[in-house]
């Protein structure tokens, strides 16, 4: 996923909501090699340590402090910013955390969500969406089987329940009011995305399993697995990201009622099927491309979490010519690389990744 291929976005105002997250941080930086004018909403980074500081992204971006919860400052960011296209990735991104601060992750990711698709519909502002949701916002029957786009949404536990509320919602917006067949009166193209579980360098969420094992690995302690053999669909992170920009281009290049029939939909953005690994796989690997390191079974009183989960890429390869690049060797490789480069020269962080975001681009094009 190449310059060369992303040319659409240079000197395109885009808009990333929760740009001071690990996904957002990530995308924002893509876009930003790309030429694009990148303007970013969310709350300030948490914890000591954030890829958003560490990649300097605030002087290269313009930067704004907004909860997403309260509608009408939202809106005027969005009026004032008037973006060609938003990546809405603002969200509580934690499974467990759900379970401590329920109310809070549905009024963030629910209606946060909602006040921006209201903020662009009051506004009669003409722009492209892309809403980022989750791999969980699937009923998730713990079969082997991969999800399709069509499958029923649900959720478990707060945070898969109020993603699956998300794309519930966000299709009911899109039938109501920004539908592709009556394109021509709202002007407004709006998609959703689903990803796997992704990983890579500058996580530092807690209680997340890669940021926990690096965490470990880097102060020379042993790691802590609560559910070794739970399975889950590993990526890394410009994996879906480079699916999002995909989707986004082809939703910027045309108006065509037929086209935006098509793209205005839901896509998944998995890696395929032999990445998907249980945790003690995922836990031994990072140990191996580290170089040391052991990991013990956590007892505790655990809340639920999926064990198996697995996504169907099939409408992503055969509309958009999107397909994953790396496999989860190469995907814990470039995973460690960043950690061991924060480790022996912090400051190198943001030209490795951008060499990252470039190896990528080259191997997706052999791909496609």
């Amino acid at each position: 996923m190449a310059a060369d291929l992303f040319q659409i976005y240079g000197n395109k105002k885009v808009l990333v909501t929760g740009h001071t997250g690990f996904k957002g941080g990530w995308l924002s930086q893509w876009l930003i090699s790309l030429g694009a004018e990148v303007y970013g909403v969310a709350l300030p980074p948490e914890g000591e340590v954030s890829l958003f500081d560490q990649l300097q992204l605030k002087k290269h971006l313009k930067h704004h402090i907004c909860d997403i919860r309260g509608f009408e400052p939202l809106k005027d960011l969005i009026g004032e910013i008037e973006p060609d296209i938003i990546f809405h990735l603002a969200a509580q991104p934690l499974v467990r955390e759900s379970y401590n601060i329920p109310l809070e992750t549905v009024e963030t990711n629910v209606m946060g969500t909602i006040h921006l698709l209201e903020a662009v519909r009051t506004l009669n502002l003409s722009t492209t969406i892309i809403v980022i949701t989750s791999d969980k916002s699937y009923e998730n029957q713990e079969w082997m089987f991969g999800y399709r786009e069509n499958d029923p949404m649900g959720g478990y536990d707060p945070y898969s329940a109020s993603k699956g509320a998300c794309e519930v919602l966000t299709a009911s917006w899109r039938r109501s009011f920004f539908n592709p067949s009556d394109y021509g009166r709202h002007g407004v193209k709006l998609a959703t995305v689903r990803a796997g579980n992704v990983i890579g360098g500058g996580d530092w969420a807690t209680d997340r399993i890669v940021p926990d094992c690096m965490r470990a690995l880097l102060d020379g302690n042993p790691i802590d697995v609560r559910n070794p053999l739970a399975t889950r669909p590993w990526q890394h992170v410009l994996e879906p990201l480079g699916g999002y920009l995909l989707l986004g281009e082809k939703l910027l290049s045309t108006d065509q009622e037929s086209d935006l029939t098509t793209y205005c939909d839901a896509f998944n953005f998995g890696p395929l099927m032999g990445s998907n690994k249980t945790v003690e796989s995922l836990v031994n690997e990072l140990i191996k491309v580290w170089g040391s390191g052991t990991w013990t079974f956590e007892k505790q009183h655990a809340v639920h979490e999926a064990s198996l989960l697995n996504l169907t890429i099939d409408k992503a390869f055969q509309l958009l010519g999107w397909y994953p690049a790396w496999d989860f060797q190469e995907t814990i490789k470039q995973t460690v690389e960043w950690y061991r480069m924060y480790q022996d020269d912090v400051h190198e962080i943001p030209n490795l990744t951008l060499q990252q975001i470039s190896e990528y681009s080259d191997a997706f094009k052999l791909t496609s």
